[in-house]
């Protein structure tokens, strides 16, 4: 987990902290303590999933041996075949997800360094401080929609990238694959496909 993209998701935890209403001020110290707040969930989130990855090995474990035990009494190879490969996609995505989430001892490390801390002030703080401007923008390329209509969310990973790109002067193509990734991890089905959509219209802003 590179720092950039560390940064990006405790901002959009952070904002996820702040209410939303429009026109708000905070001053470091609070900008601050929401930081660690977003830390501390983060942190909470990575053990959840390493708890649920021990389940999901186990019961991907278990169903390995139920089609060995029903292989002897059923002669069914499809349906053996047809649970193994059940159980090996689930032991594919559990590792995929521990590859990840493995690396929360470095995010504990990587939290206490100063540019990471930075790095998410400055984001927050170009946020609130041109919030109106930064919706307005994006209202402009909804097609349609108004982004006060989406999900929270989805909203935070918008403004998120739009502060990437008009403020941190980041390369489009990295502000729009780091928003996916947030959407991938964080919004649902629906909420990732008009992400995508917004982001490439977003380019053009």
């Amino acid at each position: 987990m590179h720092n950039r993209s560390l940064s990006r998701e405790l901002s959009l935890i952070s904002l996820g902290l702040i209410k939303d209403k429009g026109d708000f001020k905070l001053n470091k110290f609070q900008i601050e303590e929401i930081f660690e707040s977003a830390l501390d969930s983060l942190i909470k989130h990575c053990r959840e999933e390493l708890d649920n990855c021990e389940s999901d090995l186990e019961n991907a474990s278990q169903k390995i041996l139920d089609s060995e035990l029903q292989e002897g009494v059923d002669s069914s190879y499809s349906n053996v075949r047809d649970a193994l490969k059940k159980s090996l996609t689930k032991i594919e995505t559990v590792m995929n997800t521990l590859s990840v989430t493995l690396e929360f001892p470095k995010l504990i490390v990587s939290s206490g360094q100063v540019d990471i801390r930075e790095d998410v002030n400055q984001r927050i703080c170009n946020i609130i401080n041109n919030l109106k401007s930064i919706d307005s923008d994006i209202d402009q390329v909804m097609d349609g929609w108004r982004l006060k209509r989406l999900p929270r969310i989805d909203r935070d990973i918008l403004r998120l990238a739009y502060v990437d790109i008009n403020f941190l002067n980041t390369p489009v193509a990295v502000a729009c694959d780091e928003a996916v990734n947030l959407a991938n991890k964080y919004s649902d089905l629906q909420g990732r496909k008009f992400i995508n959509g917004v982001l490439r219209r977003l380019q053009t802003i």
